[in-house]
C-alpha cells in the first residue's frame, strides 16, 4: 500500500532530521578522537546509540517497503539522500579517528608491556641450575585485542 504523500513526506522529514542529527553526534566523537579527546565523545555515546538503533530500524522499514516513501515529492527524497550521503562520510571519518586511536593505544600497550617485560628479566646467573631459574622468573603478559 502505498503511503499519502503528505504521510510519505513526513516520514522522510523525519528520517532526514534524525540522520542529520546522527550525523552531528558522530562528527563531534570523530572530532573529539582526532583531537586526542576520546573522553569528549563519552558523553555523546548514549544519544549516539539509542538514535543510531532508532535510524537502524527506520532505514530498515523503508528498504524493505519502498512505497512508505515513493510518493513523496523528489525535492523530499533527495534531501533524504543527501543527508545519508553526509552521514556515510562522517561515519567513514569516525572509523579512521578510532583507526588511528586504536593503532596508537596498542602502540603504548606493547611499549609499557616491553619494558615491564624488560625491567622484569632477571640477569643470568651463575651455576648448574641459572638458566632454569630465569626461566621461573619469566611471567606472562596477556594483552587485550580490543585496546
Amino acid at each position: 500500500m502505498v503511503q499519502s504523500t503528505d504521510a510519505a513526506g513526513e516520514r522522510i522529514s523525519q528520517m532526514v532530521a534524525l540522520t542529520e542529527r546522527l550525523t552531528e553526534l558522530i562528527a563531534a566523537e570523530a572530532l573529539a578522537f582526532e583531537s586526542h579527546r576520546p573522553q569528549d565523545a563519552a558523553s555523546l555515546v548514549e544519544e549516539t546509540s539509542r538514535l543510531a538503533n532508532i535510524y537502524r530500524y527506520e532505514s530498515a522499514r523503508i528498504r524493505s517497503n519502498p512505497d512508505l516513501i515513493a510518493s513523496a515529492p523528489a525535492e523530499e527524497r533527495t534531501r533524504l539522500v543527501r543527508a545519508t550521503e553526509a552521514f556515510d562520510a562522517v561515519l567513514a571519518r569516525q572509523g579512521r579517528a578510532l583507526e588511528a586511536a586504536r593503532t596508537v593505544t596498542e602502540g603504548l600497550v606493547q611499549a609499557i608491556a616491553n619494558e615491564i617485560a624488560a625491567q622484569r628479566s632477571p640477569g643470568v646467573g651463575y651455576g648448574p641450575d641459572a638458566e632454569a631459574q630465569a626461566l621461573n622468573l619469566a611471567t606472562s603478559i596477556t594483552l587485550n585485542q580490543r585496546a
